[in-house]
């Protein structure tokens, strides 16, 4: 019955919201292993959009960007407009600051004409998140991982000590002082109350993480998900550059700076991206359904960390999923996924016949420099 309400909580949240507002995986790590070129057709999970504009700038011919929550197509039109209409400035005012005071005039008169149905009936609505209005100034405290990013805030920035001592963690002028400070504030930032928040259904939910992947944790990591989270939150706060962090520091401060932004949001490569962000198209649908409806021979998939959750409850699609990914493969095409797990065994034999993996050994490696640090393990598969 627990797992019920647990499953019906997180399909209500993630069915009725957009969910990220930013993406949680690190292109830099992605375009290392992916080898992206001009041949490339890229079959990927849309999230925030913000990876798929990055992969653009290795020049691939075509990408597919693919959600079963609509919401989250509408924020990559939503980019995709203002990178092809508009200037820079535009931009950036909506998704380096995350606030522009005049956004509901301007999508009203100028953005929305640009855009498809379906996203102008979601930001028909939600255009306001950018107004500045309201306890949440940002529009990275909107949506449901926005939410708790604000929620989390609050904590810190009411408690002046922690919150002083977080921004000398965040100016920290190399590894040796960010892990001087990452220790003065673990134990505040972290705490019992705080362990058993991070690991609750809902808090979990609106993060965007079902209960197949909480239980993969709990069970796997020594500690649970508490334990989980701190130990990935230590890695990625005294073993990676703070410096170039944006994903944790725009939740910190509800906005990028120009210093420190995704590659999307970097002004010398606007020009670029304007001329070629018509590659990118969005499909409101599962990966399955879009290789049968657009049968291709794909080189790149970058599958997030959904198959989690398809292990977990759907054996059938997940086999289906990879009959379909093999078919529209070709030699040397290449697979990314995570995981919440530390490993993962459920391939299906004719997976592992057609596909080979590379050694986690190499692969960690590059895993360690991930700014984000939030999944178990990474995967990249060749097909045969």
């Amino acid at each position: 019955m627990l797992n019920h309400l647990r499953d019906w909580i997180f399909k209500n949240v993630h069915g009725s919201n957009l969910v990220y507002n930013i993406c949680w995986e690190d292109p830099r790590c992605d375009r290392k292993v992916m080898n992206i070129g001009e041949e490339s057709k890229i079959v990927m999970i849309t999230s925030a959009g913000c990876n798929a504009l990055d992969y653009l700038l290795d020049n691939p011919s075509e990408i597919h960007c693919i959600d079963l929550n609509s919401r989250q197509n509408a924020l990559l039109e939503f980019k995709k407009v203002l990178i092809k209409h508009f200037t820079y400035k535009d931009l950036y005012d909506f998704f380096g600051e995350g606030v522009n005071p005049n956004s509901e005039n301007f999508y009203h008169t100028q953005i929305r004409q640009h855009l498809p149905v379906f996203a102008q009936e979601f930001w028909d609505k939600k255009i306001g998140y950018f107004s500045g209005k309201g306890p949440k100034k940002s529009f990275y405290y909107r949506g449901s991982s926005g939410t708790l990013a604000w929620m989390f805030g609050k904590y810190m920035r009411s408690r002046k000590q922690l919150y002083k001592k977080v921004r000398n963690l965040l100016d920290a002028k190399n590894l040796e002082e960010q892990e001087f400070w990452y220790n003065q504030v673990e134990a505040k930032l972290f705490n019992k109350t705080i362990r058993r928040i991070i690991s609750n259904h809902f808090a979990l939910a609106l993060a965007g993480v079902p209960r197949a992947q909480r239980k993969l944790i709990s069970e796997e990591y020594p500690g649970g998900v508490g334990e989980f989270i701190v130990n990935s939150v230590r890695h990625v706060f005294t073993k990676v550059d703070i410096k170039e962090n944006y994903f944790f520091r725009v939740y910190i401060d509800g906005h990028y700076t120009k210093e420190c932004c995704p590659n999307y949001l970097v002004e010398s490569n606007n020009e670029t991206l304007k001329e070629r962000v018509d590659r990118i198209k969005t499909h409101t649908t599962s990966v399955s359904q879009f290789l049968k409806d657009n049968p291709a021979e794909y080189s790149n998939y970058v599958l997030l960390d959904h198959q989690d959750w398809l292990a977990a409850h759907n054996i059938p699609a997940l086999e289906e999923e990879w009959q379909l990914i093999l078919k529209n493969s070709r030699p040397g095409t290449r697979i990314l996924m995570r995981s919440a797990a530390l490993r993962i065994d459920f391939f299906p034999e004719f997976v592992k016949e057609k596909v080979e993996w590379i050694p986690q050994e190499e692969l960690n490696t590059i895993h360690k420099e991930d700014r984000v640090g939030t999944y178990g393990s990474v995967y990249v598969g060749i097909v045969k």
